[in-house]
C-alpha cells in the first residue's frame, strides 16, 4: 500500500494519478511487451486495485479538507458539544483495500465524541464498507464463511476475516422485515392466483440453540459412540425452520388426463411463477411465518380482487395454523393438498397388491390417480380397502392400503381436483419444496456444520432475498435505515459555524 500524507496545497488525487501513469509505464515497457493477455489482465487487475483505492483515499481527503469548523455539534443525546479536535482519523476497509477518514470530532466534558463527517458519508459503525459488506453479502448466500473469506481476498482489495464476516451476515438483515413490510402492493392480473405455501425443514444447530423441548431430549440422550452419531440420535440435533413461499400465476388448464400422460395432446408451457418471494425462519415459530404470509398476501391484494390459494403437504400443526390464519383474515380461501403427497401413498398401496418395479402397479397407480383427480378420493380409499379384505391381506401385508385409505379420506375436502383443474390453479408444492432445498438444504447442510441461531437465521435471510431477486434492492433500503440508526438527529442540521 502506498503510503499517502495529505499537506496544504497538495492536490488530494496526485498520488492516483502517479499510479495511473506508473500503471501505463508498466504496460508500455519493453519487458512486458510480449506478456499474454492473461499475464496482462493479472497485471492491470493487481496494479489497477491499487489505483482504484489511492482515488478512494483522495476522494475522503477532499471530503476532508472541505470539512468546516463548527462553534458547537448537537448529538443524538441532545447535548452540544464545543470542543474541536482536528484530524480524528478511522480506517475503512473497502472493496478497493483499506483507506483513512481524517474528519473533525467534537467532545464535551463527560460526553462522547461525534464527528460530522461520519454522517455525511453514511460511515458504518464498523470498519467495513457498504461496498465491502455487499461482496460479502453476496458470497455468503452460495458459499462457506472460510470459501467467502477467501473469495473477498482473491476479488477485492478488502480483507475480511471469518468471525467478522459472520458478524457482518447478522448486521446486513437487521431490516428484512421493515424492508418487506415498506414494500408497495402488486400490479398482478386480477385473473392470476395468488398461491401460498410453507414448509419445515431441519437444521442441525448447537445444543443452547435448541427449542426448550428438544434440548432437553439432546441432553437426556446417551451416545454409543464417541466418534460419530448413531442412528436415532440425530433427530435431536436439529431445529425445524419454517419455510415459506408466496407468488402470481396465471391460470393454465389442464386435464386429469394430461397431468398423469394418458392424454398427450400439447396444452403448452404451464405459466410461471410471478413476484415470487420465498423466506424461512428459524428463530420466529410456524405461526408467525405463516401469519406473514397471509400478511404478504393481504399487501398484495388489499381488495381481496383475486383468488387466494393455499397449497399444503397435510402435516397435521400446519393445517391447523393455516385454517386459523383464514379465519382471521377472513374470505373464501381455498386449501389444495399437494397432489405429489397422493401419488407417494398411492405407490406404497400398489405394493401390496403388485411387486415393485411392475407395470401391473404402474397401472393401479395411474387408475386410481386418474379417479382421485376426478375428485373422487373416498370411493378410491373404499375400493382399495375392499381389494385388501377379498385378496386375504393379513394387517401387516396391507397396513400401507389402509393408511393410503385413510390418509384419502382425512384430507378429501383439500383433495377437490376436479374443481382446481377447472379453473386452471396449481395443485403441486413445487414451490415450496424448491425453497426448502435452496434456502436451507444447499447451503445449511454442508456436512459437519453445526449453526448458531443467529448465524443460520441471518443466512436464510440473505439466501431469501437472493432467491427472491431482492437483494440488490435490500441493500440500497438497508444503508438508509443505517443512517436513521447511526445519525438519528443529522449532527450536521443543529449546528452553528465557527465565527
Amino acid at each position: 500500500m502506498t503510503a499517502y500524507t495529505k499537506v496544504d496545497g497538495f492536490d488530494e488525487f496526485a498520488a492516483a494519478r502517479e499510479g495511473f501513469e506508473h500503471l501505463v509505464g508498466e504496460l508500455r515497457s519493453g519487458c512486458n511487451a510480449a506478456l499474454e493477455h492473461g499475464e496482462a489482465e493479472r497485471l492491470i487487475e493487481e496494479e489497477g486495485r491499487e489505483v482504484l483505492r489511492q482515488l478512494m483515499q483522495a476522494y475522503l481527503d477532499l471530503r476532508s479538507g472541505k470539512e468546516g469548523r463548527l462553534s458547537a455539534v448537537m448529538g443524538a443525546d441532545g447535548q452540544e458539544r464545543g470542543q474541536c479536535r482536528g484530524d480524528r482519523s478511522r480506517q475503512l476497509e473497502t472493496v478497493f483495500g483499506t483507506v483513512e477518514v481524517r474528519r473533525k470530532g467534537y467532545s464535551a466534558e463527560g460526553l462522547a465524541s461525534v464527528f460530522p463527517l461520519d454522517e455525511s458519508l453514511n460511515l458504518p459503525r464498523e470498519k467495513y464498507s457498504h461496498g465491502l459488506r455487499e461482496r460479502v453479502a453476496k458470497a455468503v448466500v452460495k458459499e462457506s464463511f472460510d470459501e467467502t473469506v477467501s473469495a473477498v481476498r482473491q476479488n477485492t482489495g478488502g480483507h475480511v476475516p471469518k468471525r467478522q464476516a459472520e458478524h457482518l451476515s447478522t448486521v446486513m438483515v437487521e431490516d428484512f422485515d421493515a424492508y418487506y413490510q415498506s414494500r408497495a402492493s402488486t400490479t398482478a392480473e386480477d385473473t392470476d392466483v395468488l398461491v401460498m405455501s410453507a414448509d419445515g425443514k431441519g437444521i442441525v444447530v448447537r445444543t443452547e440453540d435448541l427449542r426448550p423441548a428438544t434440548r432437553k431430549a439432546a441432553q437426556s440422550t446417551c451416545h454409543k459412540l464417541k466418534t460419530r452419531v448413531s442412528r436415532g440420535e440425530k433427530r435431536n440435533r436439529k431445529r425445524m425452520a419454517t419455510v415459506a413461499a408466496i407468488y402470481d400465476v396465471a391460470p393454465h388448464w389442464r386435464s386429469a388426463e394430461h397431468i398423469m400422460g394418458v392424454d398427450e395432446t400439447p396444452v403448452g408451457p404451464g405459466p410461471r411463477p410471478d413476484g415470487k418471494r420465498v423466506w424461512a425462519s428459524l428463530e420466529e415459530p410456524p405461526e408467525v411465518v405463516i401469519d406473514r404470509l397471509f400478511q404478504e398476501a393481504a399487501r398484495r391484494d388489499p381488495e381481496r380482487r383475486r383468488r387466494w390459494l393455499v397449497l399444503v403437504d397435510g402435516h397435521e400443526k400446519q393445517l391447523h395454523i393455516v385454517n386459523a390464519c383464514i379465519a382471521r383474515y377472513g374470505g373464501d380461501v381455498v386449501v389444495i393438498q399437494d397432489f405429489i403427497h397422493v401419488l407417494e401413498y398411492l405407490w406404497k398401496a400398489a405394493y401390496c397388491f403388485h411387486s415393485e418395479g411392475s407395470q401391473a402397479a404402474e397401472q393401479w397407480v395411474m387408475e386410481r390417480a386418474l379417479r382421485v383427480l376426478h375428485s373422487e378420493a373416498s370411493s378410491v380409499a373404499a375400493g382399495m380397502r375392499r381389494s385388501a379384505t377379498r385378496q386375504g391381506l393379513t394387517p401387516t401385508q396391507r397396513k400401507a392400503v389402509d393408511t393410503c385409505a385413510r390418509y384419502l379420506l382425512k384430507n378429501k375436502t383439500r383433495l377437490n381436483y376436479a374443481k382446481a383443474l377447472a379453473h386452471g390453479w396449481p395443485i403441486a408444492t413445487g414451490v415450496i419444496e424448491g425453497a426448502c432445498r435452496y434456502l436451507v438444504k444447499d447451503r445449511l447442510e454442508i456436512t459437519g456444520a453445526r449453526w448458531s441461531l443467529k448465524g443460520a437465521e441471518a443466512i436464510l435471510k440473505l439466501r431469501a432475498l437472493h432467491a427472491s431477486g431482492d437483494l440488490s434492492d435490500y441493500f440500497t433500503f438497508h444503508r438508509r435505515q443505517e443512517r436513521r440508526r447511526n445519525y438519528p438527529t443529522g449532527y450536521g442540521q443543529p449546528c452553528r459555524l465557527a465565527a
